[in-house]
């Protein structure tokens, strides 16, 4: 586990790098981008001070990961431009020098280009629990058709039905979600609109027509989650039957075999578990895909979640955004990964040894 955690951090720090290099020194003037293109040189050269664009490479590296880390430095030099600009967000001070403050915080990604002064990290609360639900019941969907198919698959395996099921999950995951979503968008959500009661497009939460108040919209997470759901459960339902096939040719199931058990007992009691490691490989990775893939379904839908907010933020070069929710993206990536070494080994104790 403390092995899985550093190979995390050291991914981590990859990723924001990677970010840093690709957006920071590639565009030609990141500063007239937080600005207009009409602002004068004066005004540019304004910003650049503020945010330390003024200095070589290395220095704004320097600043943008002080920025993001958890511990950072803090000058206590006023007149000078610092790791830290003033007040721009909470800290705890661990030890102070003559000129420096080492100090704890949450990570700061700066503040938006085009949403003039919000923060980044506001933007993302904002957004991302949306993301989350639409992801959770993704993988809801997916774990509970997929299993319950794939099972199937396995107890009738070479019939009709089981080819039928299995030649139909090769088309869901070679179709796109974009493209699936532009589909099931127009079908569910405009011709049979009057059968389904779904809207083409919408978000978790929608705004009175005359803008009094706020109402929950269940309805509108049915189609971005049966869209987000489909590559996955395509994935799940193969993978399910292949892994319970395999372990139903084992040792210990011919013995339950010779115990007169039935075929239904044997794989609910003894093959089922045996056979979940690599799906819950699949399930996580899927999970975590979900977070990032979600960007052009929630785009089509208009799902006011991270994935959107990352579209929007690209269309008007909002570089800390961008920078921002892909940081927070990875981290879950990361943390699901490590999440799921330890279920492995509450399933499996021998996996501790290796």
């Amino acid at each position: 586990m403390f092995k899985k955690t550093l190979y995390g951090i050291f991914t981590l720090f990859s990723v924001i790098t990677f970010l840093f290099f690709l957006f920071y020194i590639l565009p030609s003037d990141p500063a007239r981008m937080m600005l207009d293109q009409r602002e004068t040189q004066e005004q540019v050269d304004i910003v650049k001070a503020k945010y330390g664009l003024d200095k070589p490479y290395y220095m704004q590296y320097l600043y943008y990961i002080n920025d993001v880390s958890p511990i950072s430095f803090h000058s206590n030099q006023a007149s000078d431009f610092t790791f830290l600009e003033e007040n721009k967000y909470n800290y705890i001070s661990l030890l102070e020098t003559q000129s420096n403050t080492i100090v704890i915080k949450t990570p700061y990604f700066r503040t938006s280009y085009q949403k003039k002064g919000k923060k980044v990290s506001t933007i993302i609360i904002e957004t991302l629990p949306n993301t989350i639900i639409l992801a959770v019941s993704s993988i809801t969907i997916a774990i509970v058709i997929g299993l319950l198919l794939g099972i199937f698959c396995a107890m009738y395996s070479d019939t009709f039905i089981e080819k039928l099921i299995i030649n139909t999950s090769a088309i869901g995951i070679s179709v796109p979600s974009f493209f699936s979503a532009i589909i099931f968008s127009w079908i569910f959500g405009f011709v049979l609109h009057k059968y389904t009661g779904l809207n083409m497009s919408g978000s978790l939460y929608s705004v009175d027509d005359f803008g009094e108040g706020v109402f929950l919209e269940l309805k509108n997470l049915i189609l971005p989650s049966i869209v987000l759901g489909i590559r996955p459960i395509s994935v799940i339902i193969p993978l399910v039957k292949n892994s319970i096939l395999e372990t139903y040719n084992q040792d210990f199931v011919r013995t339950a075999k010779a115990k007169g058990l039935s075929k239904i007992s044997i794989i609910k009691n003894h093959v089922f578990k045996n056979s979940m490691n690599p799906v819950i490989t699949v399930v996580s990775g899927w999970f975590a895909s979900l977070l990032a893939g979600a960007v052009y379904v929630e785009y089509i839908f208009n799902w006011n979640g991270l994935g959107k907010e990352i579209v929007d933020a690209l269309n008007t070069l909002d570089l800390p955004v961008v920078m921002g929710s892909i940081t927070i993206i990875s981290l879950i990536f990361i943390i699901i990964n490590i999440i799921v070494d330890k279920i492995y080994t509450l399933i499996d104790p021998r996996l501790i040894k290796q």
